[in-house]
């Protein structure tokens, strides 16, 4: 008969999912939607897999309830609502189905593209109240228009297409594309001033990440064509909303077209009450084509993994045999931990990724561990997008070259892995290893020695080394009730260059990095998140 095991799907799922949990053998399954985190508590406990949609709240506590789960699978792509780490750290494989909403988003931009600059929903408004308007919503054509794309990915590829066809030109910022591959996809690659100065629409395809929150301020609106559009179907918080609110009531932005929003649901936000605001409630993937693709993706990755062992679309973990993931998957998290800290203090396109194995690891395969690097590299620029399946293949995309060597010797440490990010403009190093087979650390960054923890919030300040400055980064920190965990530091010599990674017990606060960046001797800050 084989192991039988439980499946719970805790929000709703199409009809088509259903029946593939139905008719697998060895699983049976409950439908129990709408329970509150109570009640979830209460029963997951006994459960194999949990599949959910964006209702269910997976944090660390029902994590922790679950001491059966193997799986959580999203139908869709967002895990806002999951903490991935408190499932790695339990060894629970998160799916999710990062490819089969995108059309759906891409053509839901395009809709409130064409409804703002038409007027159509406040036109139907107007006509259900009674009214003839006709000279009041006088529209905008899209052709021969330029529409700016912030951020080329999966659904920005697919809107470029889409808005060629209606014979608009198509510029992108995404920093971390190289301009020879923005063009295949049929976008000139251009800075983020020049979109913001030359677009008569601009459209947002970003993650929402410590970068590119509130991206779209009042000095970016300064920039702007007077008349210009905004259509964000990506995330809320990367148009700040009180910015956009003041640039549409001066005129500035003729309309915009929202389908996210900073705190949502959104009753009561004041775009809302404004005349030329298109707004739906986060309805991107909403299209019953999408709702049926991913139910029926997950719920055919859920039982694959659970009968046979096969990852797919995994977010925090790839595919390696059981048995040997139990050694790997320390340095799976070391990899992954070591390539999101060069992706986050990268700042131009990365060409190439050189990645070496030093010690006993190479005699372990090396593949998964590039791929976790790939996908930690990666996931600051494009966000849920990439998995532990597709990183090497979006790599390619954005034409990074990848390069692996092995070596059986390590001098210092009984395996390490070193890792070097090459652009046009700057080359990053990172070394890493484990202390006692399970404990993370970074030994080495760019040319200086240090051992610092990779998890958690991190401040990595470049600094001149002169007597004073680890006293005033610790006043104006403790001046906004910041406190300071751990510190680290490193030096090239006496009096020369140095750094100091600093492990906050929370993020800085907005405005925070600029104060500490004008303090005496400091050359560089970023904050980093692992």
């Amino acid at each position: 008969m084989g192991e039988s095991f439980r499946v719970l799907v805790s929000d709703p799922l199409s009809k088509k999912g259903l029946e593939i949990l139905e008719t697998a053998k060895n699983i049976q399954y409950d439908l129990k939607p709408g329970l509150s985190p109570e009640e979830l508590k209460k029963i997951l406990p006994v459960y194999d897999a949990i599949i959910i949609r964006s209702e269910t709240k997976l944090k660390a506590d029902l994590i922790e309830a679950g001491t059966r789960l193997r799986v959580i699978g999203r139908a869709g792509i967002g895990l806002d609502n999951v903490d991935i780490p408190a499932a790695t750290k339990k060894g629970i494989v998160v799916m999710n189905t990062p490819q089969e909403n995108a059309i759906a988003a891409a053509e839901h931009t395009i809709g409130m593209m064409f409804a703002i600059s038409r007027k159509i929903p406040q036109a139907t408004a107007s006509m259900k109240g009674g009214k003839w308007e006709k000279k009041k919503f006088m529209g905008i054509e899209l052709y021969q228009k330029t529409l700016g794309l912030i951020g080329i990915g999966v659904i920005g590829t697919i809107v470029a297409d889409r808005a060629r066809g209606l014979k608009m030109k198509v510029i992108g910022y995404d920093p971390y594309l190289l301009p020879d591959v923005a063009e295949k996809k049929g976008v000139e690659l251009v800075s983020l001033d020049e979109l913001l100065s030359r677009s008569d629409f601009i459209s947002v395809h970003t993650p929402l990440t410590e970068e590119t929150r509130n991206l779209i301020d009042q000095k970016a609106f300064d920039k702007m064509k007077r008349g210009v559009i905004l259509i964000n179907c990506a995330r809320g918080g990367i148009i700040n909303e009180q910015a956009l609110y003041e640039a549409i009531q001066s005129g500035k932005v003729a309309g915009a077209a929202l389908d996210v929003f900073e705190k949502e649901p959104a009753m009561g936000n004041p775009l809302l009450g404004l005349e030329n605001v298109v707004c739906t409630p986060h309805l991107g993937a909403s299209t019953e084509e999408a709702q049926e693709n991913v139910s029926i993706a997950i719920s055919q990755q859920v039982v694959d993994y659970l009968i046979h062992g096969e990852i797919r679309n995994a977010v925090n973990l790839p595919a390696v045999s059981p048995d040997l993931l139990l050694f790997l998957r320390p340095y799976l998290r070391l990899g992954e931990k070591l390539g999101s800290f060069l992706g986050q203090i990268s700042t131009y396109a990365i060409e190439e990724v050189m990645i070496e194995y030093l010690g006993e690891i190479g005699s372990y395969g090396t593949k998964p561990i590039t791929v976790s690097i790939l996908k930690g590299l990666l996931t600051p620029f494009v966000g849920e997008t990439v998995n532990f399946v597709n990183a090497p293949v979006m790599a390619k995309e954005r034409g990074i070259r990848v390069t692996e060597s092995v070596s059986e010797s390590s001098e210092d440490f009984a395996s390490l892995i070193t890792l070097t990010v090459r652009s046009k403009m700057e080359q990053n190093y990172i070394a890493g290893t484990l202390f006692g087979r399970k404990e993370l650390r970074i030994v080495k960054l760019n040319d200086f020695f240090i051992e610092a923890i990779p998890e958690g919030n991190i401040l990595l300040i470049n600094n001149y080394d002169k007597p004073g400055v680890i006293g005033n980064i610790g006043m104006a920190l403790g001046s906004r009730g910041i406190n300071i965990a751990t510190m680290q530091f490193g030096r090239d010599r006496m009096g020369g260059m140095a750094i100091s990674l600093l492990h906050l017990d929370s993020p800085l606060p907005p405005g925070m990095l600029g104060e500490i960046l004008r303090l005496p001797n400091i050359i560089s800050v970023r904050q980093i998140e692992l």
